[in-house]
């Protein structure tokens, strides 16, 4: 681009896309401290603090503004739509409503969010993707797997970059950017499914080139240092599409928000929404298809039955968590404990529709002893039965591998472990504190003020500023928690977030999660029963 609005955004933003996201998330997670600190909230109402989280009251005025352009002024600094001098100077901010304002910064975010990412795409392809000496280190089938299709991704975002700074400069007040948000998604956005899809082999080369060429490592640190990096690893420029697909919804969820209830904007906004989770989605399905068939065929290979062989692998199968468990020897009334030797070690393999009960057997393999369809297991705990049988469950089949049922009493190492493998055996079961899905007037809530990266399958990754109602907690430290964006569950550490303590925020929250699937109630909840299984 040259002479015109990206140029200029670009350079007033100074900063790549990695940069960018971490300071609006961090800013989010600020806002929503300063609301959940407001001790009396019928005193402040908290959509008065800040426009990341108002809800819209009222609509913008019919005086139309005058037509300014943005392509002056570039050496000038600014961070919100209304702090452009062009904006100041012309007089619609004391035409506005302040939820119009609240809206054209939701709106002016996606833009100038966009600008930082393609700074960032560009970056990637001309400093890493094109560096000659590079070039010459990889094989041209090492360079695909690394790059994929960056240049399909990158052309597709100049050019709903272009139809956005089209879009402002046809008035100082934004009309609406969600049409465009709309059809880009439908007819070109399915080049993130492409990219992401690959994710799994680009980390696998990346891991394997580092190991194997000192060339390619060397070259990486020496491009990793330049200044135009900004300290910043070359692996965070691999993942921009994922994350930015990903923030692209809930920008957009964020316009939502505060949009006029029934208005064609909130149309608009909505029907953008349901595009951007359709490709999230296939993203997300891309890659966990990738990892769970080798994953499947890894499983396979360890195990041999003693009883009737049953196939693993499946196209419809996954694992959900697998681990040691102490079984309990000898009659399940014997409850009087004295030494450890009562148990014996079992393992389990517990697939989205059916669970492997085996025992460890030398050269890393597992001797399958019973087994039976996930949804005729049932779980039962222990409770005030003494420092003995601490951590242990009840697993009933009611039919085994042997057509009968069967019953395990089973210790876990951790209170936390036990309520994972009880939740996971048996997901219907309810937990602690009720899903939002039910529609709950108030649930426990955290944000998230540390990433994390899922460690197990039950557990969930987190983004800094995610929202999640708490189902339940351990007194060991673990959450299981439901995000609200898009109603995912798992586990995760405690020291990941901060309790929302004010009831009027968490109220808040949970009405402008409704507003957002308030299109598709039914779809929601498919996605919920899906989610539990």
């Amino acid at each position: 681009f040259s002479c015109n609005l990206s140029d200029l955004l670009c350079s007033l933003l100074g900063l790549l896309y990695q940069e960018y996201r971490d300071k609006s998330t961090r800013e989010e997670i600020e806002t929503r401290r300063l609301q959940d600190s407001q001790t009396d909230p019928e005193e402040t109402s908290p959509s008065e603090e800040t426009p990341s989280e108002a809800e819209p009251t009222s609509t913008v005025e019919n005086k139309a503004p005058p037509q300014i352009s943005l392509l002056r002024n570039s050496n000038s600094r600014f961070n919100l739509w209304q702090d452009l001098p062009e904006v100041q100077s012309s007089g619609v901010l004391s035409i506005l409503q302040p939820d119009e304002i609240k809206l054209q910064e939701a709106m002016f975010e996606l833009v100038t969010s966009e600008a930082s990412y393609y700074k960032s795409l560009n970056l990637l392809v001309s400093h890493f993707m094109e560096n000659e000496r590079l070039k010459k280190i990889l094989h041209q089938s090492e360079a695909h797997i690394l790059f994929s299709n960056v240049l399909d991704v990158m052309a597709v975002s100049e050019r709903f970059l272009l139809d956005l700074e089209q879009r402002v400069e046809e008035n100082i007040v934004i009309s609406d950017v969600c049409d465009i948000v709309y059809q880009h998604t439908v007819n070109h956005f399915s080049v993130y499914i492409t990219y992401v899809s690959n994710q799994t082999y680009q980390e696998r080369a990346y891991k394997q080139l580092l190991q194997d060429k000192p060339a390619f490592r060397e070259v990486i640190s020496q491009l990793e240092l330049d200044p135009k990096c900004k300290g910043l690893s070359f692996s965070s420029f691999l993942i921009l599409p994922f994350q930015r697909i990903t923030r692209l919804k809930l920008l957009v969820q964020n316009i939502l928000k505060k949009v006029e209830e029934k208005s064609d904007r909130e149309s608009t906004a909505l029907d953008a929404h349901k595009e951007l989770e359709t490709v999230v989605k296939a993203c997300n399905e891309g890659v966990r298809k990738m990892s769970r068939t080798e994953q499947m065929i890894s499983i396979q290979k360890k195990l041999e039955f003693k009883i009737k062989s049953v196939p693993i692998i499946s196209h419809s199968r996954w694992l959900l968590k697998q681990g040691e468990l102490q079984q309990m020897n000898g009659p399940k009334t014997s409850r009087t404990l004295r030494t450890k030797k009562l148990f014996r070690e079992i393992y389990l393999f517990l697939f989205n529709d059916l669970l492997v009960i085996c025992r460890q057997i030398p050269g890393d393999k597992y001797q399958v002893f019973d087994s039976a369809p996930r949804g005729l297991l049932r779980v039962e705990e222990l409770e005030d039965q003494g420092q003995s049988l601490a951590n242990v469950f009840i697993l009933r089949l009611l039919e085994n591998a042997d057509d009968r049922e069967a019953s395990y009493m089973l210790k876990a190492s951790s209170q936390s472990e036990m309520k994972r493998w009880m939740i996971s055996l048996a997901p219907n079961r309810r937990t602690k504190f009720v899903s939002f899905t039910s529609r709950l007037v108030d649930c426990p809530q955290i944000q998230c003020v540390h990433p994390y990266v899922a460690q197990q399958p039950d557990e969930l990754s987190l983004e800094l500023a995610d929202v999640l109602n708490i189902l339940d907690k351990t007194d060991d430290g673990w959450i299981f928690g439901e995000r609200l964006h898009d109603q995912e569950r798992g586990w995760f550490p405690s020291s990941m977030g901060e309790e929302i303590l004010n009831p009027k925020i968490r109220a808040q929250n949970l009405k402008e999660c409704f507003r957002v699937h308030k299109s598709d109630d039914s779809q929601r909840r498919k996605l919920g029963s899906r989610n539990r299984q």
